[in-house]
């Protein structure tokens, strides 16, 4: 499956998900929908950050990280700087 193709599957399932709770009253679709944001932010949040990190192992710059990930490079120099283990050097 390639990426476009692994992307396409979720859209459609996150779809077909909406349209079953589309006969829900407001309340409880906005709440599912709610639920389902957080969970996707958490999960594409993670993965963002682990891709970044490997990134920068293999010596790319703070900028082609941010282009190739949709955010600013100091946006990426905060985020890898917040996710590091205790003891490790901030990015540079």
């Amino acid at each position: 499956m390639t990426d476009s193709e692994g992307v396409a599957f979720l859209r459609a399932d996150v779809d077909r998900f909406c349209g079953e709770i589309a006969d829900l009253a407001p309340a409880v679709r906005l709440r599912r929908l709610a639920d389902l944001r957080a969970m996707l932010e958490e999960v594409t949040g993670a993965a963002l950050m682990v891709a970044m990190a490997d990134a920068r192992g293999e010596g790319w710059g703070l900028r082609k990280i941010g282009t190739s990930a949709g955010i600013s490079h100091e946006q990426v120099r905060r985020l890898l700087t917040e996710g590091l283990p205790a003891g490790e050097q901030p990015v540079r």
